[in-house]
């Protein structure tokens, strides 16, 4: 293949010449080129290599469905891997790099898998790396994982900014050839709301390499007149370098933008991209269709392409594949591409058909070889010669290009995501979209109206369908004249028997025809089986080209209809899409909002150390002057809080308000525990469980009228436990009277710990809160100094003498200060979650660091909780099974090191003393590690294998991942105050 520029023709603007390089080296195109057509013009063919055997590859295709031409485009951050060369609009400055080659494009070390392809064969991955059984780790896998993957992606940070956007539509046009743009012209006149989004940067479609007369001009001035048309009409909105990638529910389409893709220099104040949510009454799929490759010996060598494309790039792009050409072709799209590349000066070398009756004529002066096949080609990093066979006679033609045409598939992805399974037309030997309902409808060629004048008909018929039945009259709209009329048939030919190569059905893959027998004699013939054991129709091109061949192939050889084998199933995305632009502006500090207490005000003035926590920015700890490290602060923070007071923000509790007459019934099923008889006034632990019986959350519930209960969640299942309970309401028991509502965001809520809380607090409220008053597990509203209505809840996390103080959510912070100064003269102190999880561990409370899933109430020693008694709750029934119930469970113990110099830390695995590490001799985990001022060393709580039973003994604590192993005592959970004094106090 020697490719070059035509002296004449094209829609490239020759007057301005565009500078890039690949792989190093400096070359010029045009503006109105691709990367793909500048680099054929530069007689650059070989472009990347295939996956799995590094075999030389060239470009096949002119648009979204090429396997070959993957490069890397841009560099540094901007480095953009897997970059489709035959869509990626060339610019000034385009920097392109070639992929899955090392040293070099030309030399590349990868291609000895050619040479062992006889031991690559498809499933080798599943019958090899089986022995040695030490050499997985490390031979195999190091070398798989730098073997996989196509393109390397860039690790700066991404310097650039991303942007979603919903639009609303009467009608989404997707593609602009000639269905697209007569239905976008047609609903634009009747006064519907159109979208018309291209996925080329050039709107027209086929038109654009189109060389019949439209009216008696150019195929492209009658689109450049219609796109005129429409960006004249207000009610139109055009998105040009936009792909339609996914049909979703309610008929919405994601679509991606390339804003600022095609050019070096990026405006900081726009997105590079922007992914579109578009919300459409009706859509119209006109998306056209794919030429198929033909599957013969050799045909993945760099100069075979298809025959269609070798049109577009001499008519667009004006642009020779090769100097002399042979054509292979099974239909009559081979003759069109013969005779517009013979009307440009291309010499065709051979016009070989496989047909024996075909209608077709040859262009003048050139060669025609009918009921002939293509069986080998010649050459090695680019075509040299064909071999072609006619009746056992072999001839050898010497070319510098393939161009092949194995007949069309109609491009019906997106009417095929969301389960339609795409129905097989033996008279146009091809799958056609379901019927998806009047939400989106194929037309033109996608719906296997091949010709150009049943194109714009049928666009045109379809969109006077949807403005009629939106109540619109249908508009005008008159077909163009079409000139000459090209036969679209062909004889469908899934491969070339008597092939004397590797005959490729997917290219990118490195999947021949031998790959497929393989799969069907080893019993994986279903197509989806096919697909995942000799990888067709995987990676970025999801199969767009090989498809169909595959399934006719498979067919032929299982000896069913295609219709039977069926396709894969088609998925979003159509094309592959960025992170960036899947997060949009969620990037970074902005990749969640963020949420702040409504003390966050109170906690910053007082020095507080924020830190994510789940979804919250919340205080870590509160440094003061001469604390130079954060153990100091919470080891200050912990000792006062046992000997004075502290206060701390809880506001991030989850707080749920529940209303009803079957308030009490409905959390008494909720809970494990008993609920029903909860005095008003009185506030309980309670325990959720999931239906399998683990433990899905804890919290409070305090009664605060006959109807009226408030529950508190964790902060990290705030969200879930609400959505639990609105499925028991909705689904398990829609015959209960309730209501609820989330107020997490309504109060502040403070915690008031240690042993002067009580003096503190009664400083600033009215009523008594005296024990006697105020007893432990008191729940109900006060009133505070100054008419403020409050509700107090006497609990506690951290087992000293404590309440919880929830305010309105503005007066937060006022309250909190005034507390501060009530407390100074007793030495209170502000503590933040580290502190809080000291404390809480000292004391041996669980939360979700404990319960993260795996966990009964037994397992966290809180099987007591238990209620058997209850007719039901949920999680009762599977909380019995055996293995739930089982004494070498791991039970929730305490750790006490023994050597001081060495600390436990959460995630360390227990294994008894002398025992080998090993999956097997696994006795249980760390699950929360912390240093206690108040023990005076390291403690932690674990899981242990029946854990109760083995207080006392000896464990070593294994850390593998931070090298560290210590000694520690096995012992009660319960490290401060076991008898509950002080929290009675």
């Amino acid at each position: 293949m020697t490719g070059y520029r035509l002296t004449s023709g094209g829609l490239i603007d020759r007057s301005h010449a565009v500078r890039f390089s690949f792989d190093g080296a400096s070359l010029a195109g045009h503006a109105g080129d691709t990367l793909a057509s500048a680099l054929l013009a530069n007689d650059r063919l070989l472009v990347g290599r295939s996956f799995k055997y590094h075999r030389p590859r060239g470009i096949v295709t002119a648009g979204p469905s090429e396997p070959n031409a993957l490069v890397t485009v841009g560099s540094g951050a901007r480095r953009d891997p897997n970059t489709r060369a035959t869509v990626a609009e060339l610019y000034d400055g385009l920097v392109a790099t070639s992929q899955n080659r090392w040293p070099s494009l030309a030399r590349d070390i990868g291609a000895v898998n050619d040479l062992m392809s006889r031991f690559l064969s498809a499933g080798f991955y599943y019958k090899t790396f089986m022995w040695p059984a030490a050499f997985w780790e490390k031979v195999y896998e190091p070398l798989i994982r730098r073997a996989a993957g196509l393109g390397r992606t860039k690790l700066p940070r991404d310097p650039d900014g991303y942007e979603k956007s919903w639009a609303h539509c009467d009608l989404l046009v997707v593609g602009s050839g000639p269905a697209g743009l007569a239905a976008a012209l047609v609903a634009a006149r009747a006064g519907l709301r159109v979208i018309l989004a291209e996925q080329d940067f050039v709107f027209g479609g086929a038109l654009l390499g189109e060389t019949t007369r439209l009216n008696g001009e150019a195929p492209f001035l009658f689109a450049r007149h219609a796109v005129d048309e429409l960006h004249n009409s207000p009610n139109v909105t055009l998105l040009p370098r936009t792909t339609v990638f996914g049909w979703y529910d309610d008929n919405v389409f994601g679509a991606l933008e390339r804003v600022q893709k095609h050019g070096a220099a990026i405006d900081a104040a726009r997105p590079v991209e922007r992914l579109w949510r578009i919300v459409a009454k009706h859509a119209i799929l006109a998306t056209g269709a794919e030429e198929r490759p033909l599957v013969f010996g050799g045909n993945d060598r760099p100069g075979v392409l298809m025959a269609d494309a070798a049109r577009i790039y001499a008519n667009r792009f004006g642009v020779a594949v090769g100097k002399s050409v042979a054509v292979f072709t099974n239909g009559s799209s081979g003759y069109r591409t013969a005779a517009d590349l013979s009307a440009q000066g291309i010499e065709i070398a051979a016009l070989i058909d496989t047909r024996t009756n075909a209608p077709d004529a040859a262009p003048e002066g050139v060669r025609l070889i009918r009921g002939a096949s293509v069986v080998d080609t010649k050459g090695r990093q680019r075509v040299r010669a064909v071999v072609s066979d006619r009746g056992g006679f072999e001839e050898l033609i010497a070319c510098d290009a393939v161009a092949m045409s194995g007949g069309w598939s109609p491009v019906i992805h997106l009417a095929c995501q969301r389960g339609g399974k795409p129905v097989w037309s033996e008279a146009l030997q091809a799958f056609l979209a379901p019927d998806a309902g009047p939400g989106l409808i194929t037309a033109g060629a996608a719906a296997g109206r091949y010709r150009l004048s049943e194109c714009f008909e049928d666009g045109a018929r379809k969109a006077s369908a949807i403005a009629e039945a939106l109540g619109r009259p249908a508009a005008a709209f008159t077909p163009p004249v079409v000139g000459e009329e090209v036969d679209p048939s062909f004889t469908a030919l899934w491969h070339v028997p008597g092939a004397k190569s590797k005959a490729f059905v997917d290219f990118q893959n490195d999947v021949h025809t031998g790959d497929l027998g393989l799969a069907v004699r080893e019993g994986f013939g279903h197509v989806e089986h096919a697909k995942r054991y000799t990888t067709s129709g995987m990676a970025t091109d999801q199969g767009k080209l090989g498809n169909i061949n595959a399934v006719g192939i498979l067919a032929g050889m299982r000896g069913v209809s295609p219709a039977e084998v069926g396709t894969t199933t088609f998925r979003p995305f159509y094309t592959p899409v960025s992170f960036g632009a899947l997060a949009g502006t969620s990037a970074g500090e902005h990749a969640m909002p963020v949420r702040r207490s409504p003390l966050h005000g109170w906690a910053a003035r007082n020095g507080a150390v924020f830190i994510d926590a789940g979804l919250w920015y919340r205080p870590a700890w509160f440094p003061r002057a001469g604390e130079t490290a954060w153990r100091e602060s919470v080891d200050r923070e912990v000792r006062t809080v046992r000997e004075s007071a502290g206060l701390c923000d809880v506001s991030t509790l989850g707080k749920i308000e529940v209303f009803g007459p079957d308030a009490a019934e409905f959390l008494n099923r909720l809970y494990c525990n008993p609920m029903f008889r909860l005095p008003v006034g009185k506030a309980r632990y309670g325990l959720m469980l999931r239906e399998d019986g683990m433990v899905f959350d804890d919290g409070t519930v305090s009664r605060l009228g006959e109807e009226h209960f408030l529950i508190t969640t964790t902060t990290a299942m705030a969200s879930g436990v609400l959505a639990h309970m609105e499925f028991a309401a909705q689904a398990l028991w829609p015959e209960l009277r309730v209501r609820f509502l989330s107020v997490s965001d309504q109060w502040a809520q403070m915690s008031i710990a240690g042993p002067k809380a009580r003096t503190i607090l009664q400083a600033l409220v009215e009523d008594d809160i005296s024990s006697a008053a105020f007893p432990f597990l008191a729940a109900r509203e006060v009133r505070l100094k100054g008419n403020l209505r409050a509700r107090l809840f006497r609990i506690s996390f951290s087992g000293e003498l404590a309440y919880e103080l929830a305010v309105p959510a503005g007066y937060g912070e006022a309250v909190a200060d005034a507390l501060m100064r009530a407390g100074a003269p007793h030495g209170i102190c502000a503590y933040g979650v580290e502190t809080l999880n000291v404390l809480r561990i000292e004391k041996g409370h669980v939360t979700h660091a404990e319960l993260d899933g795996r966990v009964t109430p037994d397992d966290a020693g809180l099987g007591r909780m238990l209620a058997g008694g209850k007719p039901d709750f949920i999680g009762k029934r599977l909380s019995t099974r055996f293995g739930l119930t089982a004494a070498d469970r791991a039970q929730l113990v305490g750790l006490r090191a023994l050597e001081a110099d060495k600390d436990i830390r959460a995630g360390a695995h227990l294994l008894k003393d002398g025992a080998k590490p090993s999956t097997l001799n696994d006795q249980g985990w760390v699950s929360s590690a912390c240093f206690s001022p108040t023990v005076g060393g390291p403690i932690a709580l674990a899981f242990l294998k029946s854990g109760r039973e083995r207080y006392g003994e000896k464990i070593v604590v294994w850390d593998q991942l931070r090298g560290v192993e210590t000694m520690a005592e096995v012992c009660d959970p319960v490290f401060v105050d076991p008898g509950n004094a002080k929290l009675m106090a």
